[in-house]
Parts: C-alpha cells; sequence; structure tokens
C-alpha cells in the first residue's frame, strides 16, 4: 500500500505547474465586432421593412427579409460570441449577407426581381446600403488581418 502512495506522490511532483498563458486578442478584432454591428443593422432595417412598409405581404420577398433578419442576426451572434475558430466562417457569411443583398436591392431597383421593382431612396434602403456596404467591407478586412 505505501508503494501505491509513494507512486502518487511522486506522480504529482512530477507535474509541472500550468504556466500562465497569455491570451493575446484575435487581431482584427474591432473590425469584427463592427462588422457584426454592420450585419445587425442591415437585419434590423430588413425586420423593420418587414413590418413596418408591409414587405410581409409580397410573395417571395416578404420571406426573404425575414430571413434575411433571421441570418443576420445567427452571423452577428457567431461574429461577437468567443467563437474564435469559426469567426472566420460567420465573417464569410457577414460578407455574403451585406453582397447578396445590396444586388438583390440593386435589381429590384432596375428592373425588378422575383416579379416585384422597388423604387426610390427613402431613408431605410440608404441605411440598408451603408450597412450592407460597411459589412462587407469590415469583415474583409477582418479576414486579411486575421490571415
Amino acid at each position: 500500500m505505501s508503494t501505491v502512495l509513494e507512486r502518487r506522490s511522486a506522480t504529482r511532483r512530477q507535474q509541472q505547474p500550468v504556466a500562465d498563458v497569455e491570451v493575446r486578442p484575435e487581431r482584427g478584432t474591432p473590425l469584427r465586432v463592427l462588422g457584426a454591428a454592420a450585419v445587425l443593422v442591415v437585419g434590423a432595417v430588413h425586420l423593420e421593412q418587414y413590418f413596418g412598409v408591409h414587405f410581409r405581404v409580397v410573395p417571395v420577398i416578404g420571406p426573404l427579409f425575414l430571413l434575411n433578419f433571421i441570418g443576420s442576426l445567427v452571423i452577428a451572434a457567431g461574429l461577437l460570441l468567443p467563437l474564435r475558430r469559426l469567426h472566420g466562417l460567420f465573417a464569410l457569411g457577414g460578407i455574403a449577407i451585406g453582397v447578396v443583398s445590396f444586388v438583390f436591392l440593386e435589381l429590384s431597383e432596375h428592373g425588378g426581381i422575383f416579379g416585384f421593382q422597388d423604387y426610390g431612396y427613402r431613408a431605410a434602403i440608404v441605411v440598408a446600403l451603408a450597412a450592407e456596404a460597411a459589412a462587407a467591407v469590415l469583415l474583409a478586412g477582418y479576414l486579411l488581418l486575421r490571415r
């Protein structure tokens, strides 16, 4: 029995104390956080337009506005949560949300999309365009710094 106790204490003595590991902040964190905020703005504008301007009754476009909000919420959460290994994937998703939203808005302004044509640049559209562009640029910058 004493042999077992001696082995245990010898094993404990051999274990080195865990050194304090310096956790450095991820490069580009401010761009990631600002990009997440821009993605949230994109989603918020789409949700406001879904309910406030009654896009919810427009076939195809209405559900896409709601999906844009849900996707924006998930992507922004992923960018803000401490999921370092997945931040790059969420950043790509944020860029995609910004670019696809921007392109679809331009298509709806110049000829229509899914049988729907929008017109005029009201305040919500200007905010959406700015947020979409900001999300794409900020998150692309984050990805470049992260490499």
